[in-house]
């Protein structure tokens, strides 16, 4: 089935794959960690259980697509992203199982430390875990020193550069107003409206981030608007990710919280995209010296290799969307609490 497709060809299709399933992590995860940041503003023990239970059931599973999207890169970059960022990542490996604690623990003692104590847990880690993101995003945005073999040459404190701690907060408005449009769908009564207050703030300080990011992008990462210069269509991303940026100001201000969720997704979609556009062919940027940058030809596997993982691809990741389909269906609704819940 795979005979007639060169070794261009795949690469191409892999690139395109892993850019999905980032992208699947982004707006499944998004949500949930948003939903974290928003946790110690959200009053009363009863409605923190609610937040929690409204991710409760998918939260793990959203995180599958990070494993799946790390397992999946380029080895080449998989080598120099995971040894040069070495640091960041066991960061975010903490926090992500201080979030899992957090939610598994919080209801098992009926003590108020106790829980705030979680509360307080589950929050922060949530808001580290998307600054973290966003900080490894904007780093390979703008590019990091590698020497020619590909390795790092960097310190972990050169990766927190005010462009890639820009994209950072950005990050964490971003899934802060994604998990507050999730939870408007999911809640009722007096916690909605308290999520209704705490989603304005939010939403203007993605837009206003958002604006400065896409500034800064033009003004200080070069190889970015070269590729804009080289391929004008990538302003039709921008232009859709504008119209959704929109649509959920419309969608909220008209109490439609299913297509401000919609159009949330429909934004970090066209941003993942705008992101990938941007930095095709190249598959991780260096700078100061450009030539050494890993690209499609330089940083991917064989092509039996790829023939391979696309079979395993084609199993796969169907059965990924039917499970997240699947959970997702099950727990429709708005939540409630149980004798089962958290």
């Amino acid at each position: 089935m795979l005979d007639n497709l060169t070794l261009t060809d795949l690469q191409i299709i892999w690139f395109i794959l892993v850019g999905v399933l980032f992208s699947g992590y982004a707006i499944l995860d998004g949500f949930d960690l948003g939903t974290g940041a928003l946790q110690l503003f959200i009053k009363g023990d009863e409605n923190r259980r609610l937040t929690l239970n409204a991710v409760g059931p998918v939260w793990d599973g959203n995180e599958v697509w990070l494993i799946t999207g790390g397992g999946a890169l380029f080895p080449y970059v998989y080598a120099s992203v995971f040894s040069g960022f070495y640091l960041a990542f066991m960061l975010l490996l903490l926090t992500l199982i201080f979030r899992a604690v957090s939610i598994e623990f919080r209801s098992k003692q009926p003590m108020k430390w106790w829980r705030r104590g979680w509360d307080t847990t589950f929050s922060i880690s949530s808001l580290l875990a998307a600054l973290l993101i966003g900080v490894a995003m904007g780093n390979v945005t703008k590019g990091i020193p590698l020497d020619d073999q590909g390795n790092f040459t960097g310190t972990f404190l050169s990766l927190l550069n005010p462009y890639s701690v820009l994209l950072g907060l950005t990050t964490v408005a971003l899934f802060a107003m994604h998990g507050g449009i999730y939870l408007l769908m999911k809640t009722q009564g007096s916690l909605q409206e308290q999520i209704k207050k705490l989603l304005r703030p939010c939403v203007i300080i993605f837009t206003v981030l958002i604006i400065l990011h896409g500034a800064a992008t033009l003004l200080y990462v070069p190889h970015v608007a070269a590729a804009l210069h080289r391929s004008p269509w990538i302003y039709g991303i921008a232009v859709l990710a504008v119209i959704s940026i929109t649509a959920i100001w419309i969608f909220i201000h008209r109490n439609r919280p299913g297509w401000a969720f919609v159009a949330s997704c429909s934004t970090m979609g066209c941003m993942m995209a705008l992101f990938g556009a941007a930095m095709f062919p190249n598959l991780l940027y260096s700078m100061p010296n450009p030539e050494n940058s890993l690209t499609l030809v330089n940083g991917s596997s064989t092509r039996e290799s790829l023939v391979v993982m696309t079979y395993i691809a084609i199993l796969g990741v169907p059965l990924v969307l039917a499970y997240s389909a699947a959970i997702y269906w099950v727990f429709r609704g708005k939540v409630q609490l149980n004798e089962h819940s958290y």
